[in-house]
């Protein structure tokens, strides 16, 4: 928690007047049994109703005064917890926005998530209670037992005894919650792991049939999370009986041993009422004491938990150069040299020895088997990932020399799961230009074929979007996504499969546009289907993480056995040209 202060500092006021105006609550808490006991002592004793009814506005006084300090000091803790809460989001969301794809993915979405909603509000809620009550509670304890010394110092030393006790369950209980919490947290996140796995994948899930199989899956992780919660809980729990257990024994004696002091007159029945009523002050703020330590537990769970996304540093070292939109002549636009990559994890490579050369305006078609390294190759080129092995070039200059901004800015990529954004059509191909005009997103969109997506029938650009596009079909939002690489009008443009749900006449009108209004442009096109790639200047075709073969569609044809193969199961023999 100590790391998580400094979101505080805007709110160095409000923490302080806080924990005061419950502390000036307290203090007139504490007055009130003095004031009860002077009413017992003086006025009922002696009869003397003005006194009684004097007394009894001093304590009304002492009620709103308190009252008041209360709320006063619930606002001010509020407002800083709050404050909290929302620069911690604010701040651990642009850590994560800046972690490379390794970091990610070693987490996990699911556990990201829970750690920014979850774990900080479990946070917010520590920090709001701990102003509220870290100087009431044991101002109240620790005072409540001065003021029995005052009255009586063996009862002070019984009150002293008691209170000992009650730390050291409070402390035994704490240190076992605290390991608990850690475990009910993990938990949680395999839950939110398989939510978001469902309901990502609910038509696959129908398509197979497989809801029960998900959810006897799903019960029992929701069992195991249920089941540590109550063990949890049950440790949890022994504290308010030990608590009371404790105290009522307190109680108990100080009625003994103050009845034995009425007698002989040591003490007066005010006073032992007094002690009474100090002794049940102990036990309701050590309740609220425990709870708060109970709650600080899982405020330190979840902050540990938070503090392990903000320790993982970006592995990912940015560059210095600006990226050059006029390179020299002669040097390639983008260049493999030796190149080897493997997944954090991975026993083996993804991609090895990678050696290859594209010059400015070239389109390379990379087609391959599953898993043979396609969408691997094109993630080194706007560094998604950092090869391990070998360089990647960018005119002349190493990918890692450049800043990440510039680089992204002339780099542009077009994925096979398109992701639009909740807004409208114009708003979403903006993501690639912010200050794009009507007359740049509508060329886009022409180049992208997506011109009857964009019919004035369905509302133009100004058409909604729903969350993930869900209101498109896949062929539209490929389209759209294309248009909105295309609107940044990319030195490089790498199109990841993203033409798969496109038919046929579409595809090919998509890259005749692309390439008669784009001839200057870079092209990666990353495909299953040959009739998408075979017009490529150069065809790179992979296998198991290698170069199997490289040239145009005629050359592999001739010299490739594993792209003859590819054809000729697309393919008719006579369109293969064997």
């Amino acid at each position: 928690m100590k790391s998580l202060i400094r979101y505080l500092k805007p709110y160095r006021k409000e923490a302080v007047l806080a924990p005061l105006f419950k502390l000036l609550e307290a203090s007139f808490e504490l007055l009130v049994p003095l004031v009860m006991a002077r009413i017992i002592d003086i006025g009922i004793a002696q009869g003397n109703r003005s006194y009684v009814y004097s007394m009894g506005l001093i304590l009304v006084l002492f009620g709103i005064t308190g009252l008041v300090s209360a709320i006063t000091a619930q606002y001010f803790s509020a407002k800083a917890a709050t404050g909290f809460g929302t620069a911690l989001r604010n701040d651990l969301f642009r850590h994560i926005m800046g972690l490379s794809h390794d970091e990610t993915d070693a987490f996990g979405s699911a556990t990201l998530i829970t750690r920014i909603t979850n774990d900080t509000n479990q946070i917010q809620n520590g920090v709001n209670m701990f102003f509220r009550l870290v100087l009431r509670s044991p101002f109240i304890v620790f005072g409540a037992m001065i003021m029995a010394f005052l009255i009586s110092g063996r009862a002070g030393l019984l009150f002293l005894g008691v209170i000992a006790i009650l730390f050291l369950i409070v402390f035994l209980i704490m240190r076992s919650t605290v390991r608990m919490y850690r475990i009910v947290q993990k938990k949680l996140d395999r839950i939110l792991s398989d939510t978001s796995e469902n309901l990502a994948g609910v038509r696959v899930l129908r398509a197979f049939n497989r809801q029960e199989h998900e959810k006897e899956i799903y019960r029992v992780g929701t069992g195991e999370l249920a089941h540590e919660q109550i063990k949890t809980g049950n440790v949890s729990a022994l504290l308010n009986p030990f608590t009371y257990i404790v105290v009522n024994l307190g109680i108990i004696a100080v009625l003994q041993t103050g009845a034995v002091s009425v007698s002989v007159g040591s003490l007066t029945q005010g006073q032992v009422v007094a002690l009474v009523n100090y002794m049940s002050q102990i036990l309701l703020e050590l309740i609220k004491f425990a709870n708060l330590i109970i709650l600080l537990s899982k405020s330190s769970a979840c902050a540990k938990r938070v503090n392990e996304i903000f320790g993982c540093r970006n592995s990912m070292r940015d560059g210095t150069l600006a990226m050059d939109e006029n390179p020299e002549e002669g040097i390639p636009a983008v260049e493999f040299a030796d190149v080897g990559f493997s997944y954090p994890g991975a026993q083996e490579e993804a991609v090895s020895n990678l050696n290859f050369s594209v010059k400015k305006g070239e389109t390379v078609g990379i087609i391959g088997g599953t898993g043979s390294g396609k969408t691997t190759v094109v993630s080194l080129i706007p560094r998604f990932y950092d090869a391990q092995r070998g360089k990647i070039l960018i005119n002349g200059h190493d990918v890692r020399e450049y800043t990440l901004d510039s680089l992204r800015r002339h780099v542009g990529i077009v994925e096979q799961g398109a992701g639009l954004f909740k807004g409208t059509i114009s708003s979403n191909l903006r993501w690639g230009k912010r200050d794009a005009d009507q007359e740049e997103l509508i060329q886009a969109i022409h180049t992208a074929q997506a011109d009857n997506v964009t019919d004035e029938s369905r509302g133009g650009l100004d058409a909604p979007v729903a969350q993930k596009g869900r209101n498109y079909s896949g062929g539209q939002k490929q389209r759209l996504s294309i248009a909105r690489t295309l609107v940044r009008k990319p030195d490089i443009l790498i199109l990841d499969d993203s033409s798969s749900a496109l038919d046929f006449a579409t595809d090919a009108a998509l890259r005749r546009s692309i390439r008669e209004t784009s001839s200057d442009i870079t092209v990666f096109l990353v495909s299953q289907r040959v009739s998408t790639i075979r017009r490529a200047d150069k065809i790179l075709v992979l296998d198991d993480g290698r170069i199997a073969g490289c040239g145009t569609h005629d050359e592999l044809i001739k010299c490739c056995g594993i792209y003859r193969e590819i054809c000729l199961s697309q393919l008719p023999k006579e369109e293969v040209g064997l």
